[in-house]
């Protein structure tokens, strides 16, 4: 006979079904790394500073190529976002209050993730455009455009998108899992370290691209390495 805690998750997981979900993730990522790439494959200004730098590499990106990122991501995050449920049933399985603060925070990223995307594609559009009336108006205009519409939905993403990323690590970390503690390293928070790390390249196209999805890179490096390792989830 099945067995359910009391959140509704059967407690003998459907191998099957999380790794439907995973794979079905890492096209989800894939399929935002492409609009985050189309959105930030360009090469910055190196005599200029400060803000007017980071927002020159984003002047050559075209309304087609503004659109296509949008698009890519109002579709890919949703499904990435509803992906990580199979992570939350892992979690469910051993911890149920790991598993309610998990849900919580991809609920609030199933919710406003895809809306910041188009937000910040948003911000390029408008700054291209300003940028064809008065190229000297641009970086302010585009920064108080940011700050008003921007910004806000920004700072309700990212407590969500925080809590998710944390509570999973613990929860690995921890043994609240059925996989082995050490795979707390398959983490979306690891896209942020690659960034980092492919900075130090330079200026070029495809690193400020690759940058610019460091979250679906995260969630690549999460649902594949949680999809390889599974064999080693006692399951």
């Amino acid at each position: 006979m099945t067995q359910y805690n009391n959140i509704g998750i059967d407690s003998n997981l459907d191998k099957k079904r999380i790794a439907h979900l995973f794979k079905l993730g890492i096209f989800a990522a894939l399929m935002v790394l492409a609009g985050d790439m189309l959105l930030g494959w360009g090469v910055s200004d190196n005599s200029m500073s400060g803000i007017d730098q980071y927002f020159s590499r984003y002047l050559t990106v075209s309304n087609g190529r503004i659109i296509a990122s949008a698009i890519l991501g109002l579709i890919g995050i949703p499904i990435e976002s509803l992906s990580y449920f199979g992570v939350y049933r892992l979690i469910a399985s051993k911890s149920e209050k790991l598993a309610h603060i998990y849900r919580a925070g991809l609920l609030g990223m199933l919710g406003f993730g895809a809306f910041t995307h188009v937000m910040c594609c948003a911000v390029i559009y408008y700054l291209n455009a300003v940028y064809e009336l008065n190229p000297a108006l641009a970086t302010e205009s585009a920064v108080k455009f940011a700050l008003f519409f921007l910004l806000p939905v920004m700072l309700i993403f990212l407590p969500f998108f925080l809590t998710a990323a944390v509570t999973q690590f613990v929860a690995f970390a921890k043994g609240m899992t059925p996989y082995p503690k050490w795979c707390c390293i398959f983490t979306f928070l690891a896209g942020f370290v690659v960034a980092i790390i492919i900075k130090f390249i330079g200026n070029h196209s495809i690193v400020n691209a690759i940058t610019t999805g460091w979250i679906s890179i995260g969630a690549l490096w999460a649902f594949g390495g949680l999809l390889i390792t599974m064999k080693k989830a006692d399951m």
